[in-house]
């Protein structure tokens, strides 16, 4: 996975802060997307949001059908307002936003003993059952190999120890993950 520029980056945090304030402030979309350069690329992305360091949403694209573009702004925009775990967002949040954007690798099939803490994001499926966890998940709550993907079945609302089943399908991906938020110290 190719790494873009801190210039890019600044452009799609941007692009995410304004995509929330429209979302947030107005009630719909950004009308005007940028639609060269980074944005024009396709790759699976989510988009977090924190305020006052707390996660108040986070929402994701794992196979892209649009643009980077069009993606941020309709991911940042749900994060705000969608989240089913979270109230939406209200006009006096957004002064302790805080927004951090993940770009996926396209998912791969990862057999147990490859999957590294930190650096593998972990996607399970099991018929139409479905869940998907960060890379960073595994640090912030300082998961085992063996608690990720118990607590990724568990998004996929499928039994915790169902990723050790023949019909399990266990894909990895690798995240370039960056913030508008102060650099904080590794774990």
């Amino acid at each position: 996975m190719r790494s873009r520029s801190e210039d890019d980056h600044r452009a799609l945090l941007r692009l995410a802060r304004n995509a929330v304030i429209q979302a947030v402030s107005h009630g719909h979309l950004l009308e005007r997307i940028p639609d060269a350069g980074v944005f024009a690329e396709r790759c699976g992305v989510f988009v977090t949001l924190h305020v006052e360091s707390r996660l108040r949403g986070c929402i994701g694209v794992i196979e892209p059908k649009e643009s980077l573009g069009d993606s941020i702004v309709r991911c940042a925009a749900s994060a705000a307002l969608q989240d089913p775990r979270f109230r939406p967002m209200r006009s006096e949040d957004l002064a302790g936003l805080q927004i951090e954007i993940s770009l996926l690798s396209p998912p791969a099939p990862l057999l147990v003993e490859e999957m590294e803490i930190g650096r593998h994001g972990l996607l399970v499926a099991r018929g139409s059952h479905r869940g998907l966890l960060l890379p960073q998940v595994a640090l912030e709550h300082r998961l085992t190999r063996e608690q990720f993907y118990e607590e990724t079945c568990r998004k996929a609302q499928l039994p915790r120890a169902l990723w050790r089943e023949p019909g399990t399908q266990l894909l990895g991906f690798t995240c370039e993950v960056f913030s508008d938020r102060e650099p904080r110290a590794q774990p």
